[in-house]
Parts: structure tokens; C-alpha cells; sequence
């Protein structure tokens, strides 16, 4: 049996100067994820965090409870997760004397 697995786009060279929030994305046919996370652009002494965020609805958000991701440098980072229910998003931060980032998020689902 052949596992169904999708990729989704979840923000494609963004510039971003402070925190953000990924659209929602349902995922409840998942039984896992990971997320990578790619920094094209970033200004000096800056820290970009990812934490994910779950929902049973879409509308209404509680931290997913695991680490997330930190990443100080241009370049790609990752994180798995499991058992997160219905719905997914992300919480981006940027840190820094003067934030700037210039990102590409993604999502990959596996059945």
C-alpha cells in the first residue's frame, strides 16, 4: 500500500518584519508532519521562532506543546510532528534590533 503524502506551500518568499501566523490548514487525514522552514534573507543579530498551534475547529487555537524550531542564520530548518488533531498553523516570531526575514514555509503530510 502506497501511504498518501501532500506538500503545501504555506508562505513563499515572504518578507516579514515581525511575528506572523500561518493560515490554518486542515490536516486531520495526516498521521504525521514536518515542517521546514527556509530563510532566504535575514537582517544581522536577528532570531526567527516557529511554534506550531492546533485547533479541533479552525477558529479557535492552543499551542501544540512541542518545541518548534529557532534558527539565527540563513538556511533551512525542520520539525516533526504527531498526534496533532484537526487543524494546524504556525506562529512565527522575529526577534532583533531590527527584524527582517525573508522566508519559504512548508508543510509535508504523510498518511
Amino acid at each position: 500500500m502506497v501511504r498518501r503524502s501532500f506538500t503545501a506551500v504555506l508562505e513563499r518568499n515572504r518578507r516579514i518584519t515581525g511575528p506572523i501566523t500561518t493560515e490554518p490548514y486542515e490536516v486531520a487525514w495526516a498521521s504525521e508532519a514536518r515542517v521546514f522552514v527556509r530563510i532566504l534573507e535575514m537582517s544581522p543579530d536577528t532570531v526567527l521562532t516557529v511554534r506550531p498551534r492546533i485547533s479541533p475547529d479552525g477558529m479557535f487555537w492552543c499551542d501544540e506543546g512541542s518545541k518548534g524550531l529557532e534558527m539565527r542564520e540563513v538556511g533551512l530548518g525542520s520539525f516533526a510532528l504527531r498526534d496533532f488533531g484537526h487543524w494546524l498553523q504556525l506562529e512565527i516570531g522575529l526577534e532583533g534590533p531590527q527584524p527582517f526575514a525573508r522566508i519559504m514555509v512548508y508543510l509535508a503530510l504523510k498518511e
